[in-house]
C-alpha cells in the first residue's frame, strides 16, 4: 500500500517509460516533418483529439473509480480480519474455563488456537498473492497441524477446519457451553466469509475487453494530438504532448493496479503489514512480552 508520504518520482515514470517514449519519438517526429521538411498536410483540427479527451476522461474516471472500490473493498474484508481475529483470542480467554484437573489441557488449547489464527493471517494473505501460504505461518503450527493442513489445497480453509475441530474437543469436555460455542462458531463464519470475499476479489479478473477498448482509445487520442498542435505550436507541441500522455498513462496505470489488490505489488492491499499488526495484538493478548516490531515501510513510501 502507497503510504502518504513523498511518492519518488522515478517510481511513477518507471511505469510509463516506454509509453512516454513512444510519445516522445512520436511528437519529435511530426515535429521534424513539419518544421524541417515542410510536409504538407499532417495536421488535423483540434476538435478531433478533443472529443476523444473528453470521451476518455469519462471513461478513465469510471474505470479509476470501480478499481478504487475494488481495492477498497479488499481493504475493508482486512480490517474485519483484524477485528474477527481479536474477538476469536477474547471469546477465547473469556469462555474457556481454566480450572480443575483439565486446566493445563484448556491453557493450551487457548494458545494453540491463537496461535493458529496468527498462522491463518500470514496464510491467507500469501496464498492470495499465490506464494507459498506456509512460508511465515510455519513457526506458528506444530509439526502434526503442519502435516494435516500440508496436504490441503486451501491452506486457510485447512486451518479454520482445525479450528472447529478443537472448538469441538472444548464443548465436549465441557469448558465451553452451547452458547458459547455458537459464539465461537460465528466468529469463525466470519472469518470464513471474509476470506471468500478476499477470494473472489483475486479471482474475478477485470473484464480484458474493457481494458482494451480503453487502452486502444487512449492510444488513438495520443498518437492524432500532435497532429492537431503542429500547425500551430511547432516543436513547442512535443512537451505539451508529453506532459499530457504522462497524464493520461499515469490515470490509466494507476486503475490498472488498483484493480488487482494482491498482486505483490506496491499498490496492494498490505496483507502481510496487517497480519504482523495481528500478530502482536494476539501475542499481547496472551500477555506475552516477545512480540515483534511492526513491519516498516520498504522504501519509505509503500507497506506489503
Amino acid at each position: 500500500m502507497l503510504l502518504n508520504n513523498k511518492i519518488p518520482l522515478k517510481f511513477l515514470f518507471r511505469k510509463t517509460r516506454s509509453e512516454i517514449l513512444f510519445v516522445t519519438l512520436l511528437s519529435v517526429i511530426i515535429g521534424i516533418a513539419d518544421e524541417l521538411l515542410h510536409v504538407g498536410g499532417i495536421a488535423i483540427p483540434l476538435a478531433i483529439p478533443t472529443i476523444l479527451g473528453t470521451a476518455i476522461s469519462l471513461i478513465l474516471t469510471f474505470r479509476t473509480g470501480q478499481s478504487y472500490n475494488r481495492w477498497w473493498e479488499a481493504r475493508i474484508i482486512w480490517g474485519a480480519i483484524v477485528n474477527d481475529s481479536r474477538t476469536l483470542t477474547r471469546q477465547l480467554l473469556g469462555f474457556i474455563r481454566i480450572e480443575g484437573e483439565d486446566a493445563g489441557e484448556a491453557s493450551v488449547l487457548i494458545r494453540k488456537m491463537t496461535y493458529r489464527q496468527m498462522a491463518w493471517c500470514y496464510a491467507l494473505g500469501r496464498s492470495l498473492r499465490k506464494q507459498e501460504p506456509l512460508k511465515d505461518a510455519r513457526p506458528f503450527l506444530s509439526k502434526e497441524e503442519l502435516e494435516q493442513v500440508g496436504k490441503q489445497d486451501n491452506i486457510p480453509n485447512a486451518l479454520l477446519q482445525l479450528h472447529m475441530a478443537d472448538l469441538k474437543k472444548a464443548f465436549r469436555k465441557g469448558w465451553v457451553n452451547s452458547y458459547q460455542q455458537v459464539q465461537i462458531d460465528e466468529t469463525l463464519k466470519r472469518l470464513c466469509d471474509s476470506m471468500g470475499k478476499a477470494e473472489r476479489i483475486k479471482n474475478t479478473v477485470f473484464p480484458a475487453t474493457y481494458s482494451l477498448i480503453v487502452h486502444l482509445i487512449l492510444y488513438l487520442f495520443i498518437l492524432l494530438l500532435p497532429f492537431a498542435l503542429v500547425d500551430d505550436l511547432g516543436f513547442i507541441q512535443i512537451p505539451l504532448v508529453i506532459t499530457v500522455a504522462i497524464a493520461f498513462f499515469l490515470i490509466e496505470k494507476t486503475a490498472i493496479y488498483l484493480q488487482d489488490p494482491f498482486e505483490n505489488l506496491p499498490t496492494d492491499t498490505p496483507v502481510t503489514s496487517i497480519a504482523r499488526t495481528i500478530e502482536i495484538n494476539l501475542r499481547q493478548m496472551l500477555n506475552e512480552t516477545d512480540v515483534p516490531e511492526t513491519i516498516k515501510p520498504e522504501k519509505s513510501f509503500y507497506l506489503m
